[in-house]
């Protein structure tokens, strides 16, 4: 049985953090697994918990991803000079997977399980045995992005620098008090004194910040998680399917075989890069 939650309601979001949740993904995904684990009876279920998912490591060739989506969108902005600060613990583990591989673990538990009842789970990630950490990607986009510039539609190459990393939440809201919530103070106290003639500038504004406040609070769970994924279970499994030599390098999912340096700076951010969306 899959569930697919294409929710994303202000008072689905509202009925999450009531339940202790952070935000809709998790709480339906939580939900999903529960509702699982009541109507299963004595079916064979697998439950696949992928962290976050990346362009491909082999297959169907390297780097290929479909569209821009969480770390990615970060990268981009990035590239294209948009973004100059960033909210998060420098030294944090970020759980990144390629899709190949998650696809490879889903069948080889599909395999496994598939005359076994009972319920398995397995935690697809790399933060326990391979982990990547927030300054390592700090670095590689600086590195990338410096050799390999963003082209903007007029042609000019995009200049980047080092984003400026707030290791806070009390740092973060010091800097968009000073840097924009003051003036977005003032424009109201201006906008008041001609009459609406800023309306706009003011609506827009403060439009923008208040996306940008809601987003750090959506995100704020994972840019200061410092949590690792016990992974046991599909260790396991990676030794069974290594017991056949044939399967094993058909069906690889071990995070242990990334080179990380090597994988984001010429695999992955250039395939960002080549198939944006």
């Amino acid at each position: 049985m899959q569930i697919i939650n294409l929710t994303f309601l202000v008072n689905y979001f509202l009925r999450a953090i009531v339940y202790g949740w952070p935000n809709t993904y998790v709480f339906t995904k939580a939900m999903g697994e529960m509702l699982i684990g009541d109507l299963k009876e004595n079916l064979p279920v697998v439950i696949i918990r992928p962290t976050i998912i990346s362009s491909t490591y082999k297959e169907p060739f390297p780097g290929w991803v479909e569209g821009i989506r969480t770390i990615d969108s970060i990268a981009v902005g990035y590239g294209k000079g948009k973004l100059t600060f960033f909210l998060c613990d420098i030294d944090a583990i970020v759980d990144v997977i390629p899709a190949d591989m998650v696809v490879n673990a889903i069948l080889a538990a599909m395999a496994a399980h598939a005359n076994q009842p009972g319920e398995v789970i397995y935690q697809v990630g790399s933060s326990m045995r391979n982990p990547l950490r927030y300054s390592n990607l700090h670095d590689y986009g600086f590195r990338f992005f410096t050799k390999k510039p963003w082209i903007n539609k007029d042609g000019t190459p995009v200049k980047v620098g080092k984003v400026k990393v707030m290791g806070s939440m009390a740092s973060f809201h010091r800097y968009m008090t000073v840097r924009y919530l003051l003036f977005l103070k003032g424009l109201e106290v201006v906008n008041t004194a001609f009459c609406q003639y800023f309306k706009g500038t003011y609506v827009d504004l403060s439009r923008k910040i208040k996306f940008v406040m809601r987003l750090v609070e959506l995100y704020k769970p994972y840019l200061f998680f410092k949590g690792v994924f016990d992974d046991m279970n599909t260790e396991k499994l990676q030794m069974a399917v290594r017991e056949n030599t044939t399967e094993a390098d058909i069906f690889y999912f071990d995070p242990k075989c990334i080179n990380w340096d090597d994988y984001i700076m010429n695999v992955h951010l250039p395939g960002v890069v080549k198939y944006k969306k």
